[in-house]
């Protein structure tokens, strides 16, 4: 899998003046990790979508900070009710330590029931908690709800193919679909 690429400098302005930067397209954001010193860093904004929408919550970020380059997650997306950037979190990992991580599902296909118009399709939740190092972490977890054929058929999380380095912390007995 690819990491995507971001390029960060140390942010001088903090508190209310971070204002100021976000008008002129710099996201404020912070670095944090086990072994790493809280650090509040900024960086373009645009650069920040194209990377987040690649990446998302569970890929992995090549941060280049002064030279150094940290591997990290990219957590705590905040934005404004127009959509707006306002800050984000990187997370230091350590690419031997599993991490823990909430996976989004992807249901694809048409329950038969729906097709044949005796039923709805109904998905319960929409993403599940894994733990697994962090090259292994899947961008998403798919869920094929084709088989359903009678009313009360239903997936759940331990139906879910998942790569055996991945450990899937949800209760194996909560309903995915059904």
């Amino acid at each position: 899998m690819k990491h995507e690429k971001l390029k960060v400098e140390k942010r001088k302005v903090l508190g209310k003046n971070v204002k100021k930067l976000r008008r002129i397209g710099v996201l404020p954001a912070n670095v944090y990790g086990k072994d790493i010193k809280s650090t509040a860093v900024q960086l373009p904004t645009k650069e920040f979508s194209t990377v987040y929408t690649q990446a998302g919550e569970t890929g992995l970020v090549d941060l280049t900070l002064e030279g150094t380059i940290i591997p990290v997650l990219i957590q705590n997306v905040y934005k404004n009710f127009r959509g707006n950037y306002l800050h984000a979190d990187f997370f230091k990992v350590n690419l031997k330590e599993k991490v823990k991580a909430n996976i989004p599902l992807d249901v694809i296909g048409e329950p038969k029931a729906v097709t044949e118009k005796i039923g709805i399709l109904m998905n319960i939740i929409s993403e599940v908690e894994v733990e697994a190092l962090p090259t292994d972490l899947p961008e998403r977890i798919e869920v094929n709800v084709e088989h359903l054929t009678n009313i009360d058929d239903q997936i759940t999380v331990a139906d879910l193919k998942v790569n055996a380095q991945v450990s899937v912390l949800t209760d194996p007995n909560q309903v995915v679909s059904k």
